[in-house]
């Protein structure tokens, strides 16, 4: 029924029968179809790790040396060769990579593609034929805006499965636990064919280990790598990895700094008031999920009572929501 009503909906819109019908038969899975394995282009090990038609991603917190491990990947499929446990292999008319970089000045980028080059032993004073980097900021407005995290993913399936090949996120963990950051993080885990955790070694902050957080192959055994005296990434040979932490207690709301409640809080409003309850209980699961406060509804429901009533941080006038925020963000949202 729920289907029926769909589909009425839609052609109550405006969309031709036909086309409708098109798009169905398009779209139809049958037990009689054969379908080939898509090619595998990059491997840990002998688990794969990409396929062209897909998507993955790498991920970690500040500092855990997500670039290095990235541009060990991209080197070996540049150069068709394994760098540190990446083994790679692009097929005939797929041999071009295209990097994009959204967060580093134009100086770090050029020594990002040169660290690349000289791991795939090419010369750093050529420019390959077959390897574009380009320095674009900004390639989201908001990570937490469902509306845009889904665009973009969707972007991002449509975009590998029409051209027939694989694009690599890489994206952040959230400070205080081990959740991919924002909307953008969940629909990527959520989508992804692999994602890989870069973190440092609770023994020695020197050593970079990466695992798998979320795998469709068989997972891989984890590997660790360091940084050499030439500044790149080698495997780290020596090394043992301890027994995973064990999980922490659930925080409670009232356990949360000030400091955080203001970082949700600032992520939230931004610099406007919200309007009804609903809308207000919706931004602030979505920006305490960001910190790292994942609850389900009846206790962001209390949450929300404890900021009105007991912090005093959010403040109701008739049906809009205020935030109270500090006057240092609102000299800095006057700046802006």
């Amino acid at each position: 029924m729920e289907n029926e009503r769909r589909i009425d909906r839609t052609t109550s819109m405006g969309m031709d029968e036909h086309r409708l019908s098109d798009i169905l038969h398009a779209s139809q899975i049958k037990a009689t179809d054969i379908y080939e394995t898509p090619p595998q282009i990059i491997w840990i090990d002998n688990s794969t790790i990409a396929t062209l038609g897909n998507f993955s991603a790498s991920t970690g917190k500040a500092k855990s040396k997500k670039t290095f491990n990235v541009s060990a990947l991209v080197a070996a499929s540049l150069a068709g060769k394994q760098v540190l446990n990446y083994r790679a292999h692009l097929p005939e008319g797929k041999q071009r990579i295209l990097y994009v970089d959204t967060e580093q000045s134009r100086f770090h980028c050029r020594s990002v593609l040169e660290r690349i080059l000289r791991l795939a032993g090419l010369p750093t004073t050529t420019d390959p034929e077959n390897l574009d980097f380009f320095c674009l900021r900004d390639l989201m407005l908001d990570i937490n805006n469902a509306g845009e995290s889904v665009e973009v993913i969707n972007r991002m399936m449509e975009w590998s499965s029409r051209y027939d090949l694989h694009i690599h996120c890489v994206l952040h963990l959230n400070k205080g636990d081990n959740n991919v950051r924002g909307h953008i993080g969940t629909e990527m885990s959520n989508k992804a064919e692999t994602v890989l955790v870069i973190s440092k070694s609770n023994e020695n902050p020197g050593i970079s280990e990466v695992h798998a957080l979320h795998i469709r192959e068989k997972e891989f055994k984890p590997f660790a790598f360091t940084i050499n005296e030439t500044g790149l990434p080698v495997i780290a040979e020596v090394h043992s990895f301890g027994e995973p932490p064990k999980p922490k207690a659930r925080t409670g709301f009232t356990e949360l700094s000030i400091e955080q409640h203001r970082e949700a809080l600032s992520a939230a409003f931004g610099e406007k008031p919200i309007r009804g309850f609903d809308n207000l209980l919706q931004s602030l699961m979505v920006s305490y999920e960001a910190i790292g406060f994942k609850r389900g509804r009846s206790v962001m429901i209390k949450l929300m009572q404890y900021l009105i009533d007991n912090l005093k941080l959010i403040i109701k006038r008739d049906k809009l929501f205020y935030y109270d925020m500090t006057p240092t963000e609102a000299m800095l949202f006057d700046e802006e």
